[in-house]
């Protein structure tokens, strides 16, 4: 076999591999190689070095599959994270209530703290307990992800109503019952007025660096305070999404959203040099206004839970959700008076509701009939 020569990354020697050899059994004999020639890769756990290959195959599945693109290099902000894949090595025992310690090799103890009850001591048998661990490291810190096993019954079905769910940036989510689900800014004022004064401070001090030369300590310290404000802004977005999601899955058995390209949705309005873009400034600003929002990431949260809960999560087609008069059915020119009114044209109806209101009703009956027609939930629910 190859010798491996010093330095080349996991991602260098997939690409290198002839496809016809790459494989799971033959990158692993190679790194096993490795690890005997190369001094640093030797002192790497062996099982954590496995988890990588395996995660690293995993990402390429996922791409021909068409589930996510090709894997590449790392960023330079990515996360950093240390895998520790069996459980058994952990060592985890309560020392408050706390704070726990579990055992991270070629660390030592750290100390870690306990928020949720884990299968450890007692509690841990065959169906339910650690089997592994996971170090991240972003902007605020060091945190430890652990991974359960845990035995659960199968849910029954959900006997909750039928409701749609219109996304947007004006109402954040619209349900079809005539209520919203919107939140406020994600940092405070006095946070918002010291981001822009970090932001303001890390231009000028990008001014004075020079192409070519080394990061000065004082422009990575101002990083890494903005990176700190993004990131709490980010856990305080994801804290709503899961609270918002966790009450519309305990409430509702059945729940119709649009089925957005929301990628597509977001691309840049620039064209090219021959056919340049138009209204570009506007559109920039609404694309970060989507992405801002997260919406795949609500839908993906809602659709788990659901699941957990008997309920079911149904994805009807988007064109004419916000055109069409929920209570007589038709699309008539002109009904969408604004942003947020509707006002049906159609003769004999005259239905006056919020714009977001009326296509989350629209998504319901169609979510509606389109489990009627499965069979799933149809009878318990019309």
């Amino acid at each position: 076999m190859e010798r491996v020569p010093c330095g080349i990354c996991t991602h260098e020697l997939w690409q290198m591999t002839p496809r016809c050899q790459r494989s799971l059994s033959r990158m692993d004999e190679a790194i096993r190689q490795a690890r005997k020639e190369i001094p640093w890769l030797g002192v790497v756990p062996a099982q954590a070095a496995q988890a990588v290959l395996k995660t690293y195959v995993q990402a390429w599945k996922n791409c021909w599959d068409g589930r996510a693109e090709e894997p590449a290099f790392k960023k330079r902000t990515a996360r950093r994270a240390v895998d520790i894949p069996q459980g058994r090595d952990l060592r985890i025992k309560r020392l408050s209530r706390h704070w726990g310690q579990c055992w991270v090799p070629m660390i030592g103890p750290v100390k870690f703290r306990w928020t949720k009850n884990l299968p450890v001591g007692r509690r841990a048998d065959k169906l339910n307990r650690i089997t592994g661990a996971r170090l991240v490291h972003d902007a605020p810190g060091w945190h430890i992800v652990f991974r359960v096993r845990t035995e659960v019954d199968e849910p029954k079905p959900h006997q909750g109503l039928i409701t749609g769910i219109d996304r947007g940036i004006a109402k954040l989510l619209a349900l079809s019952n005539g209520t919203f689900r919107e939140h406020g800014p994600w940092l405070t004022p006095g946070e918002a007025k010291r981001m822009k004064r970090l932001e303001q401070k890390r231009e000028r001090q990008r001014s004075d660096h020079e192409p070519g030369q080394p990061t000065s300590n004082r422009l990575r310290r101002t990083y890494d305070q903005i990176r700190q404000l993004r990131a709490r802004a980010t856990r305080r977005a994801l804290d709503w999404q899961h609270k918002t999601t966790t009450e519309l899955a305990d409430a509702c058995g059945i729940i119709g959203v649009e089925d957005l390209a929301i990628r597509s949705m977001v691309k840049s309005a620039k064209g090219t040099v021959e056919a340049p873009g138009t209204k570009v400034r506007q559109k920039a600003g609404l694309n970060r206004s989507i992405s801002g929002e997260s919406w795949g990431r609500a839908i993906t949260l809602l659709e788990y839970k659901l699941a957990d809960r008997g309920g079911i999560l149904v994805k009807v087609p988007a064109p004419n959700t916000s055109r069409r008069c929920s209570a007589c059915g038709f699309i008539t020119p002109g009904s969408r008076e604004s942003q947020d009114r509707f006002v049906c044209r159609a003769d004999g109806c005259g239905y006056q509701v919020n714009a977001d209101t009326n296509a989350a009703r629209n998504i319901e009956h169609a979510a509606g009939h389109a489990v009627s027609g499965r069979g799933d939930l149809g009878d318990a629910q019309s």
